[in-house]
Order: C-alpha cells, then sequence, then structure tokens
C-alpha cells in the first residue's frame, strides 16, 4: 500500500488526513525529512503560505520538497497551491516553482469574504459539480501551456495539473466529497 504523507507543520492538515483515512489510505503526517522519506505522495495543506515557507526552511523541508516533487505526486490546496505556483503577484512569496503558474494570494478578500459556492469539475473523462470551500483563497491569474485545468469556480480556473503536480485553490477536505482526493491518489498508484 502507498504512504500519503500530509505536512503537518502548519494549517489544518488533520482534514486531509481524515479524507485520506477514510479512503483506506495509509497516511503519515509529515513533519521531518525522514517522515517525507517514506512517502509516495504529498499534501500541502492550506494555512498561511508564509509561515509555511518559514517553517519547511526551519525544519529543512523546503529542498527535501522540492526534490520529492520532481519525482513524485504532490498535491497542494490553498497556501500549498501558493508554495507549488511559479510566481506570486502583489504580496511576493518565495515559491518552489513545480507548477507553472500564477497567484494572486487572498484574492478575494479577508477571511469574512470566504465562501462556499459550486464548481465544476472536469476530470477523468467525467464532468459533475463539486462544492467548493474557498476561504482567504488565491486565485490563478494565469498558467503555462503544459497546465491543465480540472475545475472552475464560474470563469475561473480553481484546480489544475501539470505532470506529477494536482492544485486547488479551495479546500476539498472540508468537504464529504472524496473524489478529488480519489484523484490524487491516482496519480500516487499510476
Amino acid at each position: 500500500m502507498n504512504r500519503i504523507g500530509v505536512l503537518a507543520l502548519q494549517g489544518d492538515f488533520e482534514k486531509h488526513k481524515i479524507t485520506l483515512d477514510t479512503l483506506g489510505q495509509h497516511t503519515v503526517l509529515v513533519r521531518t525529512k525522514k517522515d517525507l522519506d517514506i512517502c509516495d505522495g504529498l499534501v500541502i495543506p492550506g494555512g498561511e503560505s508564509t509561515t509555511l515557507t518559514k517553517l519547511l526552511k526551519k525544519h529543512q523541508l523546503w529542498e527535501k520538497v522540492y526534490n520529492f516533487a520532481v519525482e513524485k505526486p504532490v498535491f497542494g490546496t490553498c497556501a500549498g497551491l501558493i508554495i507549488l505556483s511559479r510566481q506570486i503577484v502583489k504580496e511576493p512569496v518565495e515559491t518552489l516553482d513545480l507548477i507553472d503558474i500564477v497567484t494572486e494570494r487572498n484574492a478575494y478578500g479577508r477571511q469574512i469574504d470566504s465562501f462556499i459556492d459550486e464548481l465544476d469539475i472536469k476530470m477523468s473523462g467525467m464532468e459533475y459539480k463539486f462544492e467548493g470551500v474557498f476561504i482567504r483563497a488565491p486565485k490563478i491569474v494565469s498558467s503555462g501551456k503544459n497546465v491543465t485545468p480540472l475545475a472552475w469556480h464560474r470563469q475561473n480556473v480553481v484546480m489544475v495539473e501539470q505532470n506529477n503536480i494536482l492544485a486547488a485553490t479551495f479546500h476539498p477536505e472540508l468537504t464529504n466529497d472524496t473524489r478529488i482526493h480519489e484523484y490524487f491518489l491516482t496519480k500516487v498508484k499510476g
């Protein structure tokens, strides 16, 4: 069985673990390099991107996560997407530059402007609706030609993939719908 790591330095990592556990997955809360070494895939949860960046460096995981993501699947949600992005506009944050997207932090406003709304998903040859939970969410401003859009909120692309990297501006772990996590698991098993 594959081991899925959930970066557990900051943010709502526990909800991702619960979702993966529900799917019968062996999950590892990643806090050290040794934790990451035994993983076949990694989830980088939402949280505060500046704090998460500092903690990754403090725990000597910044380069380790980069090298991991070059070879193995990584799924970033909200702050995780920000850290995976190529570039951040307006409020620059250092990124891992692992997916060719330009992102704007807190694009919908402050915490009070958080919302839940219906998304359109197109992946694995299927189209369906999904409940999108947006909390101080980033926005994908642009993406490169090798990036595939997978989900939309109205006209905005809110989930993308490029090779082994999957990234969402919203929080699928805060719903009871496990299909996005299941899709990530197919990338790990593939």
